[in-house]
């Protein structure tokens, strides 16, 4: 088996809550239900997916993300220094707000025991021979850019009056945490990340409140608090990366091709892979792919998790074969552009849904590779 990710079919690892869960964590909320009880149901359901992982033939494992409202700031939370509110407008998204909690700093950024940890080496243990556990987290860039929005920008600079010094604390803290992670036996690591999502977008100067030059600044400081944390990891721990432009109840925030950043991102962020989406027209083409560096592998997401229809077998192979003519095809592997469950809510398909698009990339990809 090879253990590192990606694998030649592979997925960015959040999964459809099932109803039972969903119950529970709303009767959790409520009051209803103690913590305890609700640990219950998610283990069962967490058990319950991991068997039909391995029964899909997948060769990662995840936990579906099923201890989560989201997928970055359940992980935030759980540091020193940040706290959350209910927010009043949430995030704008095509077609309708993403009514997650409001994020800030309340203090100086650090963490002693994450439980994210936890979560992991319950996985772990369902490891075998044919499958590798995967934790994934927010990008460090990911926790920096929640904490200098022109939303937060203001409340941040009144704690760390110096950003180098909030880099600095944030690289620290995720460097706790990934070793925690490996001495419990983590090797496989996912960063997500919109940030360069929002970099590519043609309102990206606006939505950050700055100019070319300052937006040019903002990529660089992105990856270099990523490459911050990747080069403090032990050396067989495998971190991959997924761009993202935003997934939330079948909608998307961000647009534009990877032209803005590739240059910057794909030569010079340490990471092993890159999970990319390409599911639609909002993702530009593959030239772009031709400035990631020899030894980087590249994830096709070229199945999309926003809509329940099949794509065309033979059209995503040809696709992936315009992708070899920038990124050699023993460097590429497929997957879902994104995961099925970014939030809690989930996006707009079945869970029978979701496993056929996932039947369709082990298809797809044991015909391209062999």
């Amino acid at each position: 088996m090879k253990v590192n990710a990606p694998f030649r079919y592979d997925v960015v690892g959040s999964f459809l809550r099932p109803s039972a869960l969903k119950k529970a964590r709303s009767e959790y909320k409520a009051g209803k239900i103690t913590k305890e009880e609700l640990k219950t149901v998610e283990d069962l359901a967490i058990i319950t997916l991991i068997e039909k992982q391995k029964k899909a033939g997948l060769k990662t494992i995840t936990d579906g993300e099923f201890r989560r409202s989201s997928w970055h700031l359940d992980f935030m939370w759980a540091f020193n220094g940040v706290g959350h509110s209910k927010t009043e407008k949430g995030i704008p998204f095509n077609g309708e707000p993403a009514l997650i909690d409001d994020t800030f700093l309340t203090g100086k950024v650090s963490i002693e025991n994450h439980t994210f940890v936890e979560h992991f080496k319950f996985v772990k243990q369902f490891e075998d021979e044919n499958t590798v556990a995967r934790q994934t987290i927010p990008a460090p860039a990911q926790f920096l850019f929640q904490m200098i929005t022109p939303d937060n920008i203001k409340g941040t600079k009144a704690i760390y009056t110096d950003e180098e010094e909030l880099i600095k604390d944030i690289a620290k803290a995720y460097t706790k945490v990934i070793k925690d992670l490996y001495d419990v036996g983590c090797r496989n690591i996912q960063f997500d990340d919109c940030t360069f999502g929002v970099c590519v977008d043609p309102n990206a100067c606006f939505i950050l409140g700055t100019d070319e030059k300052g937006l040019q600044e903002n990529i660089e400081k992105l990856i270099r608090i990523n490459n911050l944390v990747i080069e403090e990891k032990p050396e067989d721990l495998v971190i991959n990366t997924h761009i993202c432009r935003g997934n939330f109840h079948s909608t998307w925030a961000c647009t534009g091709g990877y032209n803005r950043v590739a240059q910057d991102l794909f030569a010079k962020e340490n990471v092993n892979a890159f999970y990319l989406e390409f599911d639609d027209e909002r993702s530009g083409g593959f030239e772009p792919l031709k400035y990631v560096s020899s030894d980087k592998k590249v994830v096709l997401g070229l199945i999309t998790t926003k809509e329940k229809e099949l794509e065309n077998k033979e059209a995503i192979i040809k696709r992936i074969n315009e992708a070899a003519k920038y990124v050699p095809l023993e460097r590429l592997c497929l997957s879902p552009q994104c995961g099925f469950a970014s939030t809690e809510e989930g996006n707009k398909l079945t869970e029978e849904d979701q496993w056929a698009k996932i039947k369709l990339v082990i298809e797809i990809a044991k015909e391209v590779w062999k």
